[in-house]
């Protein structure tokens, strides 16, 4: 069982975006930085993630890629709009790793572990054992999972999933609330 008390600068956060970070377009992607909004107290728990742990990581899915629905340029676009945010409230996002693929079977798309695996080739000091997952969806309960990580779920966009549930350690309402027990172990 996941005790936050324990965490410290070894640990490593990995997060999902569309309705983690920032609102989520219903069965639609967010294809400019205008359409990106944060959700509330997003600034201030990702400023305080960037204390915690030594490594802040965003993993997600971008379907609309390769659907043709917007451009790695525009992917680009919308990031840099939200690395740039954060940075003025003293956030900071190590890396943002990204699967395109229409495949559910793709390695690199959640539920696969292919994205952490590229995070631990890219940072060998990350230890699965001293990670966590934040997500809004089961992909990226099952995602933390089956990389060996904690996971914590934000009920933003999926209110109603029962708990327990034996791909979720911890759940909370948003980031904030998440951020706030963080601060307070």
């Amino acid at each position: 069982m996941l005790n936050l008390k324990t965490i410290d600068k070894t640990w490593t956060i990995f997060l999902d975006r569309d309705g983690v970070i920032n609102r989520e377009k219903k069965d639609d992607y967010i294809y400019h930085p205008a359409e990106f909004e944060f959700y509330p107290g997003t600034m201030e728990a990702m400023t305080l993630f960037s204390a915690i742990f030594n490594k802040v990581i965003i993993v997600t899915n971008q379907r609309g890629v390769e659907k043709g629905l917007m451009t790695l340029e525009n992917l680009k676009d919308v990031h840099d709009h939200m690395r740039n945010t954060l940075s003025l409230s003293g956030a900071e996002i190590d890396k943002i790793y990204y699967c395109t693929s229409l495949d559910n079977n793709h390695p690199n798309r959640k539920p696969q572990p292919g994205m952490a695996l590229q995070a631990k080739k890219d940072f060998p000091d990350i230890d699965f054992s001293k990670s966590l997952m934040v997500g809004n969806n089961l992909s990226d309960m099952e995602f933390g999972r089956n990389a060996g990580m904690f996971t914590v779920f934000v009920r933003t966009t999926s209110p109603d999933i029962n708990l327990p549930h034996p791909y979720i350690d911890l759940a909370f309402n948003d980031l904030l609330n998440f951020s706030q027990a963080l601060s307070a172990a």
